[in-house]
């Protein structure tokens, strides 16, 4: 499995599926999974997209196989974007690729569109929030218990009631796996994340994939993606949260529709 080198201090984890005809040119896409998670968050997205587009995942700074971080580790919104940035540069130097992020990998998917558009052919944001989420305690839980107990205990909400127990237990044991380290110094940063004044200035085409639970409501999604230029939304009525979990497949079509009339051009 591929890791690309980012000086000075970053070893990042990351994979391509790749199904398209060998002597086709597809266009790229790549996905970026939110707080706890690694590329394995995404499996289920990838057989809807590999026969026609190259699919790049990749472990987050501080996660998966790209290793944990300390816990005063410094993150912010512009240090995720530029590790995109540059995994980007290294898997399409020449042309500009599709962004998909879920939860609140899609903050840094945001900030690199405004920072650098020629990068980014199109964002899909699947339920994530454009300003820090907030988390009453999740630290003490994080500390006091680890983070597997903090992912069980945080999991209904996330994935409501359409996930079977056996698909809980798995996304418990992935997102059990991060540091509490990583948890703590992810959580200082995205608590105070604010990206509204920024998304005027997003020029890429824009697909928001919304849902309506206690914790982010229909009227979030709206209110952000009308700020949004170039942008549409899709409501996928689930009662979790983490819609890219409790429905990949509604996702997935709703995107491959979205990327269908955004080719690289």
């Amino acid at each position: 499995m591929p890791f690309l080198d980012l000086p000075p201090d970053l070893k990042m984890f990351y994979t391509i599926d790749d199904h398209t005809d060998v002597w086709s040119e597809p266009e790229t896409v790549v996905f970026v999974h939110g707080f706890t998670e690694n590329t394995e968050a995404w499996r289920s997205w990838v057989p809807h997209f590999s026969r026609k587009y190259r699919v790049v995942r990749y472990d987050q700074r501080g996660f998966g196989q790209s290793g944990a971080v300390a816990e005063n580790f410094n993150f912010s919104t512009e240090l995720i974007a530029d590790d995109l940035a540059r995994l980007i540069h290294a898997v399409s130097p020449h042309k500009p690729v599709h962004l998909v992020g879920g939860k609140s990998g899609g903050m840094p998917v945001i900030k690199l569109a405004v920072l650098r558009p020629h990068l980014v052919q199109s964002v899909t944001l699947v339920s994530s929030p454009v300003t820090g989420p907030g988390v009453p305690g999740w630290v003490d839980h994080m500390n006091t218990h680890g983070m597997r107990s903090w992912s069980r205990w945080t999991m209904g909400g996330r994935l409501g009631s359409k996930m079977p127990q056996r698909g809980v237990d798995w996304w418990v044991d992935l997102m059990g796996r991060t540091a509490v380290s990583t948890g703590l110094a992810y959580v200082r940063w995205v608590g105070g994340v604010d990206l509204n004044p920024e998304l005027k200035d997003v020029q890429a085409p824009t697909l928001v994939i919304a849902n309506d639970t206690p914790r982010r409501s229909i009227k979030e999604f709206e209110a952000y993606q009308q700020k949004i230029p170039n942008s549409e939304l899709v409501n996928i009525p689930v009662d979790g949260y983490h819609t890219a979990a409790v429905a990949p497949d509604e996702c997935a079509k709703a995107t491959l529709k979205f990327l269908a009339r955004h080719k690289v051009r």
